[in-house]
């Protein structure tokens, strides 16, 4: 992950990607490959289990699946605790074994701690501790993974303007980091560096650098001797993105190395419009889809085929998954089909956890047991979905059948049900094909009285995986009032009526794009905040303090039922009036 130009706690990763840059692919491996069995010789004991690691990286990489980032921790500037999350602890891996993972990445950000100047060295208490925090890990039977991470943006970026010290600085790094750890059992893997980007440099001059970094990272650590003579060494491709050309320049690099211990990664944050919600991409629509797997078939054509294993080193979003940015329903479609596409193009998954958006730092326990059911059947079979997992009905009138377009995901239906309850074909719904349609009746039944909002929770059972929720929703056309704040956010009062935000659009008068992103009348999403407890709509400064000065805007916020609703606002200096349309 890269938190480019954030110096204080982020909540996930960097957003300032621009929309032609589908960021970067992934690779996950299969708990279906199995393990290798390894003499004795290949045994890497730790203080607590011992870990049997192939001879054959195909197989070694396969046993790390499934994987986890221990993100925002030691990679956090300036330090461990700085982006919010606690001291890492033996809990922590003690924990994350309990949870079924196999391996760890722990990314590190070594420049805080660091002299800036030759010869460079590294702070013997932070080698210390990054050393404890390997240990423990392989203390609990867990493949870890070190790299050098946030550095690829504060200085390592610098390359095209200070060749010779960044290359200085970054061969130092690698030279005390591979003595440090030489010893080390063959279970610790090492990445050369963390989504690498080059900042005023050509693309040839781009392919120019990485290759040079990554020859270098090769030489060295194969040079310190001992266990890093054979040890598996990661390396990644352009801001470890999938694009074709990265992938083959990536593949040139290694089959120039002539060493079978190599390991390719990318990353993998979804089609952007998607992952952050901007340009009106609120679904996990077919474009979405058509990127992930055409990115993953470029890398396991690219990579796999020919042999080279790939670690997927982080997957998620753009955007915390459960700040509403991307819809519920949307979100868990993507996250069950990267995890299916990743296992089906032998690649190993590691899941990007900034600050306790999957498991809580503290217990190690899964924040939300749907995501963790979800995640961990990934691990082996797929999991049916829907068109949505919502459907609304009116507050008032007439209430009609309604269908949605299962998709099953290669499994078959076998139910519909309310919690222990099953509900009764032809009575209560109908399916034809994979279209399934609830009855006037049925709905009428589980809406009751129609308060607005939630009124009842369905689930749709297929053969394996988990069962798709569908919420039944009760609601009336939203409304908004005026209100009146200031450039650090505006909120506005707003009746929800039961229904949900999908996304806003913002115009000046002349129809151009009013907010930070000017290729679009839809900005991110992450620009508003609707908080349907307390009824109200918040505009967020970073949107406000883009817009001009005394130049009205609209803005049409769009529901998942299709409703819009209007808006008005104006930025007057340091003063926001917002006005109902």
């Amino acid at each position: 992950m890269n938190d480019a130009q954030q110096t204080t706690r982020p909540r996930g990763r960097r957003l300032h990607r621009t929309a032609a840059l589908v960021v970067a692919l992934a690779t996950t491996g299969s708990l279906a490959y199995g393990t290798a069995v390894a003499t004795p010789a290949d045994q890497a004991r730790t203080r607590g289990r011992a870990v049997a690691v192939p001879q054959d990286p195909m197989a070694a990489v396969a046993a790390m699946q499934p994987s986890w980032n221990l993100g925002n921790t030691l990679d956090a500037i300036p330090d461990e605790t700085s982006w919010g999350n606690p001291l890492t602890t033996k809990a922590t891996f003690d924990g994350l074994r309990a949870q079924g993972f196999r391996s760890v990445r722990i990314p590190v950000t070594w420049y805080p701690h660091q002299s800036a100047t030759a010869p460079y060295t590294i702070d013997p208490a932070y080698l210390k501790r990054v050393k404890q925090v390997v240990d423990w890990a392989l203390a609990d039977g867990l493949y870890v993974e070190i790299n050098v991470h946030h550095d690829s943006w504060q200085w390592i970026a610098n390359m095209s303007t200070d060749h010779d010290n960044v290359l200085a600085r970054f061969n130092a790094t690698w030279q005390q980091i591979a003595t440090a750890f030489r010893d080390e059992p063959r279970a610790l893997l090492m990445e050369s560096i963390n989504e690498p980007q080059f900042n005023n440099a050509t693309d040839a001059q781009k392919t120019q650098y990485l290759r040079e970094l990554n020859t270098s990272f090769q030489r060295i650590v194969r040079g310190s001797g001992r266990g890093n003579k054979d040890r598996l060494l990661v390396l990644p491709s352009e801001e470890t993105n999938n694009a074709q050309h990265w992938l083959d320049d990536l593949s040139t690099t290694i089959n120039s190395l002539h060493d079978r211990n190599l390991v390719a990664t990318v990353h993998y944050y979804s089609w952007y419009p998607f992952s952050v919600n901007i340009a009106n991409g609120p679904s996990y629509d077919a474009t979405a889809q058509k990127d992930l797997t055409e990115g993953f078939r470029r890398v396991h054509d690219t990579l796999v085929a020919k042999g080279v294993p790939v670690y997927l080193g982080e997957y998620g979003l753009l955007t915390s998954p459960y700040s509403g940015v991307v819809e519920r329903g949307e979100m868990l479609k993507y996250f069950e089909h990267v995890n299916y596409e990743a296992r089906a193009n032998g690649m190993t998954t590691a899941l990007w956890d900034a600050a306790n958006d999957f498991l809580n730092r503290s217990t190690m326990q899964w924040q939300v047991p749907e995501m963790e059911a979800l995640i961990k059947s990934g691990w082996r079979t797929r999991s049916g979905t829907a068109s949505s997992d919502n459907v609304f009905v009116p507050s008032s009138g007439p209430i009609t059948a309604q269908t949605i377009t299962l998709n099953p995901n290669g499994l078959w239906f076998t139910g519909l049900w309310q919690g222990d309850v099953p509900l009764m074909p032809m009575r209560d719904y109908t399916l034809n094909g994979n279209q399934l349609t609830l009855t006037a009746g049925a709905l009428t039944r589980l809406a009751g009285n129609r308060a607005l909002g939630l009124n009842a929770t369905l689930q749709v059972r297929y053969s394996d995986g988990v069962p798709w929720k569908l919420f039944v929703r009760s609601y009336d056309r939203p409304v908004l009032s005026g209100a009146t704040g200031t450039a650090d956010g505006l909120t506005i009062p707003t009746r929800f009526n039961g229904d949900l935000m999908a996304n806003v659009e913002s115009t000046y008068a002349d129809g151009t794009a009013a907010g930070p992103a000017s290729w679009t009348t839809f900005q991110s999403f992450d620009n508003y905040r609707a908080d349907y407890g307390a009824n109200t709509t918040t505009v967020k400064a970073d949107f406000l303090k883009s817009l001009k000065d005394d130049a009205p805007v609209t803005l049409t916020f769009r529901f998942w039922t299709g409703a819009t609703v209007t808006y008005h606002l104006t930025k007057s200096g340091t003063t926001v009036t917002g006005t109902a349309g």
